[in-house]
């Protein structure tokens, strides 16, 4: 018991000191569900000791979310309290960094009615628009971590007693996000320097296209001129250094929204509005999504492609070796934060502006015509496995294999 609250007062730490890089006077803003409440006390211990000048948080619940579908009419359930999306809005105005704790039940919502869900989302989505500007633009710190929850820890494990779900969770946990290194810090130090090699070599190279290639999958992505690979720590823009994700094992940028042809299939569960969706392939022709198909969750899938025009499109490539620490755990997190580090993975919508050169002081139109993606969503979803190739042709001509059975080759 002493032992898992040395690392849980470590894992704290490490997310607000190293994944949010929390400044002297500075406001923390933390997003987390009311089961992980002894983390985020932490947390804001945490941040408090590093010179925060506050912390605010923002609590959820599921159990209430579940409620609020289940019984109140669909034109509440597109209402959006402004008053708490321009609190966020003047939050990152003012500076704040923003820590964020995924841990929801996979399958809260899978007895809605998805039209139900998909009208919600948009109309979060639509408010959140400025705010996810702040994120996207880099104006802002953020980081995403994650703790159990029962509903959670009992899908991953399906054990019957919730306790030692919770606990096996949390031991994946600490394992994949490197808490059961002696000294976390370096560890993640160490981390970074890997993957910087491999930004660098990517940005180097400035490849024309690439071409991804499984069973199922088979599609060429372009790339924009002077497009910019990003992962592990980033800076905003007055320089300071943060983990938007902990754990983190990828790199990523962005295609040219109009250059992405052929089809792809995922190879895990994507969680979306509290219902999975699983065993679907996009087929894609100049950009666009022409076809959906899904065993499970086909239409709050297609829903989610229709959201508006950039959400039938690539906004994010992210690649991610298939030897790591989470792939390597043989454990299906039904987490999109652990998850999308286990694979390579597309995302749906809209593109980060930090993946094009300037493109944070570009504005939408100019943002697009460069080859960026503009939408109200992201969504990420798993496509690497064990047997994928990655060849990318420069714009002389050039074929380099890059990764090769799943794993770099570069």
């Amino acid at each position: 018991m002493i032992d898992f609250e040395k690392k849980l007062k470590k894992y704290a730490d490490v997310a607000v000191r190293v994944g949010i890089n929390i400044q002297k006077d500075q406001i923390l803003v933390i997003n987390a569900p009311i089961e992980t409440a002894d983390f985020v006390r932490l947390a804001a211990e945490s941040a408090y000791e590093a010179g925060a000048k506050d912390v605010y948080i923002e609590w959820r619940d599921d159990i209430v979310s579940l409620l609020r579908f289940t019984h109140v009419s669909e034109e509440t359930l597109q209402e959006v309290n402004m008053w708490k999306v321009k609190g966020f809005e003047e939050f990152a105005e003012k500076g704040a960094a923003f820590l964020s704790v995924a841990a929801s039940d996979p399958e809260l919502l899978k007895d809605i009615d998805p039209k139900r869900i998909a009208m919600a989302q948009k109309a979060n989505s639509k408010a959140m628009e400025k705010f996810r500007e702040y994120t996207q633009k880099g104006d802002v710190s953020w980081c995403v971590v994650s703790t159990p929850t029962k509903s959670w820890a009992k899908k991953v494990f399906e054990l019957e007693n919730s306790e030692e779900n919770v606990e096996k969770l949390w031991e994946s946990i600490f394992n994949v996000c490197r808490m059961n290194e002696v000294d976390p810090v370096k560890s993640w130090e160490d981390h970074n320097k890997i993957l910087k090699e491999k930004i660098d070599y990517m940005n180097e190279k400035q490849f024309d296209r690439l071409i991804f290639k499984a069973k199922g999958t088979d599609i060429t992505l372009g790339m924009p001129e002077n497009h910019v690979w990003v992962g592990g720590a980033l800076k905003n823009n007055d320089g300071v250094e943060f983990i938007p994700n902990i754990p983190t094992e990828e790199i990523f940028s962005t295609p040219h929204k109009n250059r992405v042809d052929g089809i792809v299939s995922s190879t895990k569960p994507l969680v979306y509005g509290g219902n999975k969706i699983e065993n679907f392939s996009l087929t894609f022709k100049e950009g666009k999504v022409v076809e959906v198909k899904a065993e499970k969750g086909q239409q709050i899938l297609q829903d989610l492609v229709n959201t508006d025009e950039g959400a039938s499109m690539i906004g994010e490539v992210a690649l991610v070796p298939h030897n790591s620490p989470i792939s390597n755990s043989n454990i299906l997190f039904y987490n999109t934060l652990f998850d999308e580090n286990a694979s390579c993975h597309f995302a749906i919508g809209s593109s980060y502006p930090i993946c094009i050169k300037n493109g944070q002081k570009m504005n939408k139109e100019d943002f697009q015509n460069a080859g960026g993606n503009v939408s109200l969503t992201h969504v990420d979803f798993m496509i690497g496995s064990k047997d994928m190739t990655i060849e990318g042709i420069t714009k002389s001509g050039e074929s380099i294999f890059i990764f090769k059975n799943g794993n770099w080759n570069i």
